[in-house]
């Protein structure tokens, strides 16, 4: 608790001794009795995680309703339906309400999140109440707490171990560390050693502990990872894009209105008519598309990444993901295969020999624990221990460090022994000199970031028997294991396709900064340098953010350093995606732009994830990134449309209706172009990508927008006023042929542009999806179709005269050659995109 006065202490209680850390927390070391136990269960409370913050639908559907975009398209559907465009106006309602129900669907597994957390931790603890071991739930356990845990106990708090016996746990989903942790009872002296602490959700393999319970629920190391679930989810950098594009559209649409409304009453126009048509310019302002078009083209990212193993959990990340520029990833699980393999045999002078290795094997599967280390052995041996029977054996011993077996075989009977190399090089004969050469090259397979096991032996003399620990003497040194977590053989060209697409990649691990600098070398990334969780702590955030720009491989980083690491990455400007599959990465998952974990992963990693992956391979992350790039390019298209043509017709109609005698085009006019226009669009989330469109991250950046509209806008409203010039001027068109030559113009313009701008390069380089081709060219034909037939007398057209027609055939084909001319610029003058 925060204002526990003893909550500083108990933050380093592995530091402390066992008199000491019960006097800080008001408790013996003989238990605590009933009455106690209740007065502490008030004070601290039950040992469990806050209950989720669970956002019903309503709630969900009315958050995504107050968008700014989501309530212009809303207000806009309402006025058309009161101004007699029924049919507009359901449609816009209706693609409102399609796109806030998908969204809603996709995003509603995050709610289990904190379920899926309370399912991970063990139901009843072994505690001692009134002087006896008793069962009792796990909710009721705390601080003061004497705890025991067993083999294959899911271990319930934080805690300092009072006894221990042979006792391991699992602690990789935790930290990251792949090997079992040795746990014992004693004072350590290094700050980053822990192996007299016992910490919630970690897994008790072998053997058994007593321990004093320091830190129960939010407090412990696994309650602070199921805290960060409970936060409010910050909006995403697609989220905060969107909201940001519909506030620019909603004051451009409301300064035009309110601008043309009143220049027109000034002017004398009639009021009804100019509140109509400025109804009318509001609703052909609104991208009432985009928030469909956002969702369908999402979803069809998500179908397709799910074709290449990738489950979507929040449809916004798939953008994210494409505009992600820094990964980090957990190492264990993602970089290497978490499986413990056997790298070397060495003999006793260091050369490469298999005999070491197959006596440890045989040891192993006569005797052995059975642990990943032996699992390793036998695996790299196989078949070793054929011939081979069991004699006798002993234990291994913990407080030893190693174990042994008596074996019969070919060569007879032999004591094999293996554990700890200092352990069984001390039981060897041998020179000191041999024995620090052996102890040296231990040290050297560590930098590698190689564990050893020294494998000892002698030849036994009389009858066979069990062991005993006086037989461990006058050993022969035969040699060292080396065991390794190698990286996956995808990784390295993962992380170098990453790079080229300007992904940056860091590694954030628990394991040692050791194993974790040996590691970045083989993937190819910078291992100069690795900053530990040591150093993270002396350094503040200004610091931090500095540091991470230089550094790619950070070690025994705690879960809270690593969601510091993102936040200080997010600081200077880049979007963060996260990898992990652990308790400990779940922080992280939480605060990163996009949050990755893995099938398999722990349910805490998983809940906290926007996107899991079905194959644990950064090559699947890099394709996750394209198919996000490509899905985004689609979405630039559609408001690449509305910058270049839509507002710039948009604007020379308001202007034109202040300038010209007489509506430049009819309301019903203006929302069948729009209705129009938008049916031209509906291919886009179909339609191909340029591969140069995916070759760097996306962002939605409105600076870019402005400036591409700045030059795309204008170039739509000169050839407007040309086009009115013309008609006005060289044709003499009365009102009705004015208003059907520029509907015909302002469709032709509007919809054949997307065929311009939807690829950076030459439009007849990279050809359009034919759905898109199809939609766009249908909608066109229509528009052209319409003022001819019976229908089009219903909305004010006239059959223009066939040298009008001509003429404004020429305007559209010389405004799209500019089109195509001034697009590089207004590109670059955007930067890359």
């Amino acid at each position: 608790m925060a204002d526990d006065p003893t909550h500083a202490a108990r933050d380093n209680f592995w530091r402390l001794s066992p008199a000491d850390l019960g006097t800080q927390i008001g408790s013996g070391l003989q238990g605590l009795t009933a009455s106690e136990a209740a007065g502490r269960l008030d004070r601290y409370g039950p040992n469990s995680d806050a209950a989720p913050r669970i956002e019903g639908a309503m709630r969900a559907i009315l958050r995504r309703l107050l968008e700014p975009l989501s309530l212009i398209l809303l207000v806009a559907g309402i006025v058309s339906m009161l101004t007699g465009d029924e049919i507009g106006g359901l449609i816009i309602v209706l693609i409102l309400t399609l796109s806030i129900g998908l969204d809603t669907i996709q995003e509603g597994h995050a709610i289990r999140a904190a379920e899926v957390l309370r399912r991970s931790v063990a139901l009843k603890a072994e505690v001692k109440r009134d002087g006896t071991f008793r069962e009792i739930d796990v909710d009721h356990v705390v601080p003061g707490d004497i705890l025991r845990v067993r083999a294959g106990d899911i271990i319930p708090a934080d805690a300092l171990i009072l006894q221990s016996t042979a006792f391991t746990a699992g602690e990789a989903a935790l930290t990251g560390e792949p090997y079992p942790v040795q746990k014992r009872a004693g004072a350590v002296t290094d700050p980053d050693d822990r192996s007299n602490a016992l910490f919630r959700g970690a897994v008790a393999q072998t053997g058994e502990a007593i321990a004093l319970v320091v830190r129960t629920g939010r407090d412990t190391v696994f309650g602070t990872a199921a805290s960060a679930l409970g936060e409010a989810q910050v909006p995403s950098p697609f989220e905060r894009d969107l909201r940001e594009f519909g506030l620019v559209i909603a004051r451009a649409t409301l300064a035009l209105v309110l601008v043309v409304l009143t220049v027109r009453v000034v002017f004398g126009r009639p009021v009804m008519d100019s509140l109509l048509f400025s109804v009318a310019l509001a609703v052909g302002l609104t991208p009432e598309l985009l928030p469909m078009i956002t969702t369908v083209t999402l979803s069809r990212g998500a179908l397709r990444m799910a074709g290449r193993k990738v489950i979507v959990k929040r449809l916004a990340a798939i953008h994210d993901l494409g505009a992600m520029t820094v990964l980090c990833t957990d190492k264990t699980g993602t970089l290497t295969s978490a499986e413990i393999t056997l790298a070397k045999s060495l003999d006793a002078d260091g050369k490469n020999d298999a005999r070491a290795a197959r006596l440890g094997a045989i040891a192993a599967e006569l005797g052995g624990d059975r642990g990943s280390l032996d699992a390793a052995l036998v695996a790299g041996q196989s078949n070793a221990a054929q011939g081979w029977t069991l004699a006798g054996r002993q234990a291994f011993d913990f407080s030893r460090r190693l174990g042994s077996v008596l074996a019969t075989g070919p060569e007879g009977a032999l004591l094999i022994v293996k554990g700890a190399p200092e352990a069984v090089l001390a039981l060897c004969t041998m020179d000191e000199s041999a024995r620090a050469a052996a102890m040296t090259r231990v040290h050297q397979l560590a930098a590698e970031g190689l564990r050893c096991v020294a494998v000892a032996s002698r030849l036994w003399t009389g009858a066979t028997r069990e062991v005993e620990t006086e037989d461990e003497t006058d050993l022969v040194f035969e040699g060292l294991c080396a065991f390794a977590d190698p990286p996956k053989p995808t990784a390295a060209a993962a992380i170098a396709r990453l790079a080229a697409s300007g992904v940056t990649l860091k590694i954030l691990s628990g394991d040692d900064p050791v194993v974790v600098k040996r590691l970045a070398g083989l993937v190819g990334l910078n291992a100069d340098r690795v900053l530990s969780g040591a150093d993270i702590a002396e350094l503040s955030d200004e610091a931090l953010a500095v540091q991470v720009q230089s550094t790619d491989a950070y070690g025994r980083l705690a879960p809270d350093q690593k969601s510091r690491i993102v936040k200080a990455l997010q600081a200077s400007g880049a979007v963060v995606g996260f990898l992990g599959d652990g308790i400990n990465d779940a922080p992280a998952l939480k605060v990163a732009d996009i949050g990755l974990s893995v099938d398999g992963a722990t349910g805490v990693a998983q809940a906290a994830a926007d996107i899991i992956l079905l194959a644990s391979d950064l090559e699947v992350v890099a394709d996750g990134v394209e198919e996000g790039r490509r899905t985004f390019a689609n979405i630039l298209k559609y408001v690449r449309m509305g910058a270049s043509s839509n507002f710039g017709n948009m604007l020379s109609m308001a202007i034109a209706s202040i300038a010209l005698p007489f509506l430049p085009m009819l309301p019903t006019q203006i929302l069948l172009n729009n209705l129009l226009y938008d049916l031209s669009e509906l291919g886009i989330p179909f339609d191909q990508v340029s591969p140069a469109a995916t070759a760097q991250p996306q962002v939605w950046s409105m600076r870019r927008l402005a400036r591409f509209a700045a030059i795309m806008g204008p170039l739509s409203s000169v050839f407007d006023f040309l086009t009115f010039g013309a008609l006005l001027y060289l044709f003499k068109a009365s009102p009705e042929e004015f208003r059907t030559a520029w509907f015909i113009e302002s469709m032709a313009t509007q919809i054949l542009v997307i065929f311009i701008i939807r690829t950076n390069g030459r439009p007849w380089r990279n050809w359009p999806d034919p759905l898109l081709s199809a939609s766009s060219l249908v909608a066109l034909l229509v528009a052209m179709v319409v003022p001819f037939t019976p229908v089009g007398a219903w909305f004010g057209f006239v059959t223009p005269p066939p040298l009008m027609m001509a003429g404004i055939a020429l305007l559209v084909v010389v405004y799209l050659a500019c089109a195509e001319l001034l697009k590089p610029f207004a590109i670059r003058t955007g930067g890359k995109d």
